[in-house]
């Protein structure tokens, strides 16, 4: 609240808890209409209208400086800038009683790895063995003089 309101707010008070005397009056609180504001004769009158409620609402709507605090910039600054809560949010992870079962945990990291390709492991690869062939050496020189010497 504005110091302005408070000081209205404490004269009323103040105004209550004396008590109005008999001769006193208390001030009207009741706003003039518009209609009481403007004239007796006929021409004009929306005109009239017009520039009483303009002129009723700028008066409201001042912004006055009385009051007011200089704000620091800096403090202005510093109240913007976003706060690191690692340290709070790491006290309070370590100073929590609950422990999780290995289990859990082991199937939590077991299903997170190896979501992406270059997560991967590199599987073993497999040593092929050497084929024997069913033919022996003297069978395939005995092969080839036999076709090449028909040629």
């Amino acid at each position: 609240m504005s110091i302005s309101l408070l000081k209205r707010g404490l004269e009323l008070l103040n105004e209550d808890l004396k008590g109005v005397t008999k001769g006193q009056k208390r001030k009207s609180t009741k706003k003039v209409s518009v209609m009481d504001q403007i004239s007796t004769n006929k021409q004009g009158v929306r005109k009239q209208i017009r520039r009483l409620q303009a002129h009723n609402t700028t008066r409201k709507n001042k912004a006055t400086v009385k009051n007011k605090q200089i704000k620091d910039a800096l403090e202005e600054y510093r109240k913007k800038q976003k706060k690191s809560h690692l340290d709070s949010n790491l006290q309070y992870f370590l100073g929590s009683s609950y422990k999780m079962q290995e289990s859990c945990s082991k199937k939590i990291v077991q299903q997170n790895t190896g979501r992406q390709s270059r997560h991967q492991t590199e599987k073993p690869v497999k040593k092929q063995e050497k084929k024997q062939s069913i033919f022996t050496e003297a069978e395939f020189q005995k092969f080839q003089e036999e076709y090449f010497s028909k040629l």
